[in-house]
């Protein structure tokens, strides 16, 4: 069994303001700790994935703040307290200083983030 918290895992992509840790937290699964400031909008570093969006699902929780998650149906927003599931095909826009933690399956995760760094460079 793992248990870890946030200040555990080590960071993978950092910068004005985004911090993104993740790590393998058993079953298949890795765990992400997530901080976008105001104004991030991750579909230019998801540009490089079938329709622009990210096409991993995500379950987690918002701690704090509130975003827009654009998807081909349209958008949808998610605020702080409330928990989640995010299908395959959305890209995250932080209308506030956001925080969550989400559960994605780690191997199609970790290709997605190796994309989204090579369009950070």
């Amino acid at each position: 069994m793992t248990a870890v918290t946030r200040t555990d895992v080590p960071v993978e992509i950092e910068g004005d303001g985004v911090e993104l840790r993740m790590r393998d937290i058993g079953g298949g699964t890795e765990v992400a700790f997530v901080r976008f400031p105001q104004g991030t909008d991750m579909r230019p570093a998801l540009k490089d994935e079938p329709d622009g969006l990210c096409q991993v699902p995500h379950w987690g929780y918002m701690f704090k703040g509130r975003l827009v998650m654009h998807t081909k149906e349209g958008d949808k927003t998610y605020e702080e307290g409330e928990a989640f599931y995010w299908p395959p095909g959305h890209a995250p826009e932080a209308l506030e200083d956001c925080e969550y933690v989400d559960f994605s399956p780690k191997k199609e995760f970790e290709q997605v983030i190796s994309h989204v760094k090579s369009n950070l460079g």
